[in-house]
Parts: C-alpha cells; sequence; structure tokens
C-alpha cells in the first residue's frame, strides 16, 4: 500500500519515545517516498508553557504551528527525518485536555493522512484491554489506518 502523507502526531507524554516514534515514521514513509507530518498537539496548559519556555515576545504573532515548529520533540523528530532522508512538513495544534485525540483525528483529515502513527505505553495486565483515551480516539476514528508505537 502506498502513502503520500503519513502523520506522525505527538504529544508532551512521548518525550521518551520519540526516537522510536521517529524510526518507525521512517521506515514506513521511506520507501514510499512519502512524507511524513510531524505534528505535536498541545493541551491548553502545555501550550501556554512552551509559549513562555520559548520566550516569545508579548507583541509576537504566535500560534501552535509556530510554538511546534520551536519546541524540541518536533525540532528533535526534524533532525531524525533529516538523518533519514525523509521529507516531513510540521503542524501545531491545540485541543482541550479531554480532546487531544480528536484533534489528531481532525489534523488527519485536513492533511488528508494515509496513515497515522502514534505512540502510547505499556498497559497494566487489567488495562490492557483498554488503550488510553487519545489512542483509542484516534484508532477507533481516525480516517485511514493507524500504526500504535508501544513503548514499554
Amino acid at each position: 500500500m502506498g502513502f503520500d502523507t503519513v502523520l506522525l502526531a505527538v504529544g508532551g507524554s512521548d518525550k521518551d519515545r520519540i526516537d522510536l516514534l521517529a524510526r518507525t515514521a521512517a521506515d514506513i514513509a521511506g520507501p514510499a517516498e512519502a512524507t511524513v507530518a510531524l505534528a505535536h498537539v498541545f493541551s491548553p496548559d502545555e501550550y501556554r508553557r512552551a509559549r513562555d519556555d520559548l520566550d516569545f515576545d508579548a507583541d509576537s504573532e504566535v500560534n501552535p504551528d509556530v510554538i511546534a515548529r520551536r519546541y524540541l520533540t518536533i525540532r528533535d523528530l526534524s533532525g531524525a527525518m533529516d538523518e533519514a532522508g525523509v521529507e516531513y512538513t510540521r503542524y501545531g495544534r491545540l485541543a482541550d485536555e479531554d480532546e487531544v485525540g480528536e484533534g489528531i483525528v481532525a489534523l488527519a483529515e485536513d492533511i488528508g493522512a494515509d496513515l497515522v502513527v502514534i505512540g502510547g505505553r505499556r498497559r497494566s495486565p487489567a488495562g490492557k484491554a483498554v488503550f488510553g483515551s487519545t489512542a483509542q480516539e484516534v484508532l477507533l476514528n481516525a480516517p485511514c489506518p493507524v500504526t500504535f508505537v508501544r513503548s514499554d
């Protein structure tokens, strides 16, 4: 199956799995010569902290795309795509804390993604039947196939 656009969506809880997510997206996109859309979906609190940490001037024209391009996770992912020789674009999205999955699904629709790559963590034995709410939202509602990358 050929892919034109692979959406790699990350959030604040993905810091420890950036390398694994980058390798997975590059491995999928490289042979297909697809573009990887790197996206960070910010909760309102995370967005405010990022804007403050990045020290933007109060009068600066700032939006989630601008924040994402300068945010460490997207910079790390961009470097990994450069090293792998994979074309990429960068996006930022703002979503309410309990609507991050919906934000990822909406972005996948907006950009016409052929595949979404998301991360998650190993669940407890009792929790194995259920993914986290964000992952579950994306897996159930994405307009395309989803690759779930589990970290241990």
